[in-house]
């Protein structure tokens, strides 16, 4: 199976929540409350995606984080590396040749390297933008909801 790790699907639920409102200052709090996240572990993902300028940091009183690009120019991919590190399905396709003991002798290694690139090139293609909209459509058609309603998802706990 192949599977994100908890903190970078973590990363993707909070960057979602922030690009509903991407000009706004989002704190950690907040974030956890919206999200149902424990605050240490917000904290720690958006301290990691802060250090990949995916966030900006805002000092203050009413500070928190702001997303540093637009939600069409940050794309899942961007999100996945900010935590995980290279996107690599195999050990070989993260790091360069000489890695693995049977290198020389591998017939797949070509095989998966496009599997790896096709992977990586599909989450370059879904912007932060694609993926909120569809968690506001999703929102707005839950039962008990009508279409016209604010779900929380759109920060209304957040500072800014």
């Amino acid at each position: 199976m192949i599977r994100l790790s908890k903190l970078a699907d973590y990363g993707v639920v909070l960057m979602t929540r922030m690009a509903s409102r991407p000009e706004g200052v989002h704190n950690t709090m907040d974030l956890s409350l919206l999200t149902g996240l424990p605050t240490p572990t917000v904290s720690k993902v958006l301290s990691k995606l802060g250090r990949h300028d995916l966030l900006r940091s805002v000092r203050g009183a009413k500070g928190g984080y702001k997303l540093a690009r637009s939600p069409q120019n940050i794309s899942i991919a961007d999100i996945i590396s900010a935590i995980e590190g290279p996107i690599a399905l195999t050990q070989c396709m993260e790091h360069t040749l000489g890695c693995c003991d049977i290198e020389p002798l591998c017939p797949s290694r070509y095989g998966w390297q496009v599997i790896n690139d096709t992977v990586r090139r599909s989450l370059e293609s879904v912007s932060l933008a694609e993926i909120s909209t569809q968690v506001q459509l999703f929102a707005n058609r839950r039962p008990g909801t009508s279409a016209s309603a604010t779900p929380v998802a759109t920060g209304e706990l957040t500072n800014g």
